[in-house]
C-alpha cells in the first residue's frame, strides 16, 4: 500500500518539486497539494493523507498554526520545511513542540552530497515518519523560574540519518522493559543520543531534571549547524538545569548539558575535575555531524564504565558501537522503547543486540534516569 502524502508550500515551484520527488518513489503517492495552512487543514480532513510535508512562513495560515490546527482535529505526521537560519531554528523547534514529527531545511540540498542523496534523503524521511501514531500535542513546557545569570555555569536546536529504520522489531523487542530499584552504580556523566524526534523527547526529559543534577550531561542530537544555538538555548530557558551549546575547552560541570554543535564532533577529554570539551570539525568519511559514536567511544577514555548512556527516537544506527565500547568497560546502556519513538531506528539498534539493559517508555525515561542516577 503507497502512503499517501499531502504537499503544503504558497511556491508553486517548491510544491511541483517536493511532489515530483516524492511521486518518483514508488512507495510514495502525492495525492493533492495546499497553498497555505487553511488549504491544508480542509484538505487533510477531506482527503485523509498518511503524511503531510508543510511550509512555515505561508500567508492566511502559517505552517506552525496548521500544524496545532491538525493535531488537534486529526493528529497525523507532518514533516517542516525550514530555513537554516536562527529564525528558522526557532520556528522550526515550535512547530516540533507543537506535534510535527520531523524537520528538514528547505534547501535541503545543503545537508546532502548531491541532488540524487537529497531527493533519496526527503523520501526515506517521509517513509519513516509514515506509519507513526502520532498523539496530540501536549501545552508547552511551563518555563522554569528565572535563574540569575550570576548562578549559573557557562552561558546562555548533524543532521538527521538518511539512513531508514530498521524492519519492525521482533516481538518483545522495543515493549517497556523498566529498570526496578536504582543499581547502587557509581556514575559520572550521563550521556543522551538521538536524531529524529530528539528535539521534544529531549526537552520532556530534561526539564524534569533538578538545578543540582550531580552530573554533566553531554547531549548529541542530529541537527543542522543553524540549529543548534538556538535548541540550546530554548532548553536552557525550560530547564532548571544549566544548557548550552558545548564550545571548545569547556570544563564539564555538574548540572549542565552539554549540546554538541550541529556540523561538528564533540569528544571528550581528561578525567575527572581535568574533564573538557573538545570540538572538531566533521570528517567528510563520517555521515553524522555530530555523531553519537564518536563522543560515546571518547567517554570511554574520560569515565570508562561510570556513565549512563541513553540511546533515545532515531532513523539509522548511530550510537550502536558507541554503546558497544561504553558497555564493555561496565556502563549502562538504556534504550527508549518503540512505541513512544517517533523512528525505532537507533534505539532499536542497541536493543537488538543486547547492548541495551532496558527500553524505556519516554514518559518515564527521566524517572528512570534520575532514580538510578540517585536523585529521585
Amino acid at each position: 500500500m503507497t502512503i499517501k502524502v499531502l504537499v503544503v508550500d504558497d511556491s508553486s515551484f517548491f510544491r511541483r518539486r517536493v511532489a515530483e520527488i516524492l511521486s518518483a518513489d514508488p512507495e510514495l503517492e502525492v495525492i493533492d497539494t495546499a497553498i497555505n495552512g487553511q488549504d491544508a487543514v480542509d484538505k487533510v480532513r477531506r482527503l485523509r493523507p498518511d503524511v503531510v510535508t508543510m511550509d512555515i512562513e505561508m500567508p492566511v495560515m502559517d505552517g506552525i498554526s496548521a500544524v496545532r490546527a491538525l493535531m488537534r482535529e486529526r493528529p497525523l505526521p507532518v514533516l517542516m520545511f525550514s530555513s537554516l537560519t536562527y529564525d528558522g531554528a526557532r520556528a522550526t523547534l515550535e512547530a516540533l513542540e507543537a506535534g510535527a514529527a520531523d524537520f528538514l531545511p528547505k534547501r535541503f540540498e545543503e545537508i546532502a552530497n548531491d541532488r540524487q542523496e537529497a531527493s533519496r534523503l526527503l523520501q526515506q524521511r517521509v517513509k519513516a515518519i509514515a506509519h507513526k501514531r502520532v498523539r496530540p500535542a501536549t501545552p508547552a513546557t511551563p518555563v522554569a523560574p528565572a535563574r540569575s545569570v550570576s548562578s549559573r555555569v557557562g552561558a546562555p536546536v548533524g543532521t538527521a540519518s538518511a539512513t531508514p529504520a530498521r524492519p519492525a522489531p521482533k516481538v518483545g523487542l522495543g515493549e517497556p522493559h523498566l529498570p526496578g530499584r536504582a543499581s547502587g552504580k557509581r556514575y559520572r556523566a550521563l550521556l543522551i543520543g538521538t536524531s529524529t524526534g530528539g528535539p521534544v523527547a529531549l526537552q520532556t526529559i530534561l526539564t524534569q531534571f533538578p538545578a543540582d543534577y550531580p552530573y554533566p550531561i553531554l547531549l548529541i542530537q542530529h541537527m543542522p549547524a543553524a540549529f543548534t544555538p538556538a535548541f540550546a538555548q530554548r532548553l536552557d530557558s525550560l530547564c532548571k538545569i544549566t544548557v548550552k551549546e558545548a564550545q571548545h575547552g569547556d570544563r564539564l560541570q555538574p548540572g549542565t548539558a552539554y549540546l554538541a554543535p550541529g556540523g561538528k564532533q564533540m569528544l571528550v577529554e581528561g578525567s575527572g575535575a581535568n574533564s573538557r570539551i573538545v570540538i572538531r570539525e566533521g570528517d567528510e568519511q563520517i555521515n553524522y555531524k555530530p555523531s553519537v559514536d564518536i563522543t560515546f567511544g571518547s567517554a570511554t577514555r574520560a569515565f570508562g564504565g561510570d556513565a549512563l548512556g541513553v540511546i533515545l527516537t532515531g532513523m539509522g544506527a548511530d550510537g550502536r558501537e558507541g554503546s558497544r565500547m561504553l558497555k564493555k568497560l561496565g556502563a549502562t546502556i538504556w534504550a527508549q522503547d518503540a512505541a513512544s519513538c517517533v523512528v525505532y531506528g537507533m534505539p532499536q539498534a542497541v536493543a537488538a543486540e543486547g547492548i541495551a539493559s532496558h527500553s524505556i517508555p519516554l514518559g518515564q525515561m527521566a524517572e528512570a534516569i534520575l532514580r538510578e542516577t540517585h536523585r529521585h
